[in-house]
C-alpha cells in the first residue's frame, strides 16, 4: 500500500480568496489546448479562423465547458437532488462537474461559434479534439488531489487509502484516467494529426477522439467506485459507463464515415 499525497487542495491562498488545483487545471488545460489549436492552425490554416475567432475561441470554450459540464451532472446524476434544491445549481465551488454534459456544451458552443465565423465545423472540432486530452488530464490530477473519485477497493501493492474513503486501500483511479483519458489519448491523437493525413478528412480526429475517450473511460471505470448515490445499473454497469456508450457508437460512425472509400455511382 502506498501512502496517499495528502496535498491542500488549496494551491494559494490570497486573503479571503482561495485558488483551488481544480481551477488552475481548467485554466491549464483550456489555455494549453488553446496553444496546441492555434500551433496546429498556423501549421495548416483552418479557413476563416482569423486571429480574432481564434482568440474568441478561449471564451466560447469555457461557456460551453462550464454551463454543459453543470447541467450535464445536474441531469445526469443528481437531477432530484437539484431540483429540489436549485439554489445549489450555482454552487461551482462545491463540485458537481460532468465530462459528458461539457461534451455537449462544447459541442453546441461550436457549432454557434462555426456559423458564426462561417467555418466548416468538422476542420475546428478535430483541432479541439487533439487538444481535449491535456485538460483531462489536468483534471484527473486535480481529482487526485482532491481525493475523490477515488476507486475500489484493492489489494494490489499501490493501492491507496483516501482520506474520505474509509480505511480499506483503493485503485487510484483518478491516476488510471489521466494516464488512459490524456496520455495515451493524446499521443494517439498527435501521432495521427502529425504523420497521417487523417486532416484530410474532416471527422476523423474527432471521431478518434470520442471512440478512445469512451473506450477508456470503460476501462478506467471498472477500477473507480461508482458514485454512492447511484451504483450500478442492472448490477454491472455505471452510469459513466453507460454514457459512454452512445459516445463509442458516434465516434465509431465517424470514424468510418470519414476513411471509407467512396464508390462512385
Amino acid at each position: 500500500m502506498l501512502p496517499f499525497p495528502n496535498i491542500d487542495p488549496v494551491a494559494v491562498h490570497l486573503g479571503p480568496l482561495a485558488i483551488r488545483w481544480y481551477s488552475l487545471a481548467y485554466i491549464a488545460g483550456i489555455l494549453l489546448g488553446w496553444w496546441v489549436v492555434a500551433r496546429e492552425h498556423a501549421r495548416k490554416p483552418v479557413a476563416n479562423l482569423t486571429q480574432k475567432a481564434l482568440d474568441d475561441m478561449v471564451m466560447w470554450a469555457v461557456i460551453g465547458i462550464v454551463v454543459g459540464g453543470r447541467l450535464g451532472y445536474i441531469l445526469f446524476y443528481k437531477p432530484d437532488y437539484y431540483f429540489a434544491n436549485p439554489g445549489q445549481i450555482l454552487h461551482l465551488w462545491e463540485g458537481g462537474m460532468s465530462f459528458h454534459g461539457g461534451l455537449i456544451g462544447v459541442i453546441t458552443a461550436f457549432i454557434l461559434f462555426c456559423r458564426k465565423y462561417h467555418i466548416r465545423f468538422f476542420e475546428l472540432i478535430d483541432l479541439i479534439a487533439c487538444a481535449t486530452p491535456i485538460g483531462l488530464f489536468f483534471g484527473r490530477l486535480a481529482n487526485f488531489v482532491n481525493g475523490e473519485l477515488w476507486g475500489r477497493v484493492t489489494d494490489v501493492p499501490w493501492g491507496m487509502v483516501f482520506p474520505r474513503g474509509g480505511d480499506l486501500p483503493r485503485h487510484p483511479s483518478q491516476l488510471y484516467e489521466a494516464g488512459m483519458e490524456g496520455v495515451v489519448l493524446f499521443t494517439v491523437l498527435m501521432v495521427l494529426l502529425k504523420y497521417t493525413n487523417a486532416r484530410e478528412k474532416p471527422g476523423t480526429l474527432g471521431g478518434v477522439f470520442i471512440a478512445g475517450y469512451a473506450v477508456a473511460r470503460i476501462v478506467a471505470e471498472c477500477f473507480r467506485e461508482p458514485d454512492e448515490f447511484l451504483g450500478y445499473f442492472a448490477g454491472f454497469i455505471t452510469m459513466g459507463q453507460l454514457l459512454c456508450l452512445p459516445m463509442l457508437a458516434y465516434g465509431l460512425y465517424l470514424i468510418f464515415r470519414c476513411t471509407a472509400p467512396r464508390i462512385a455511382a
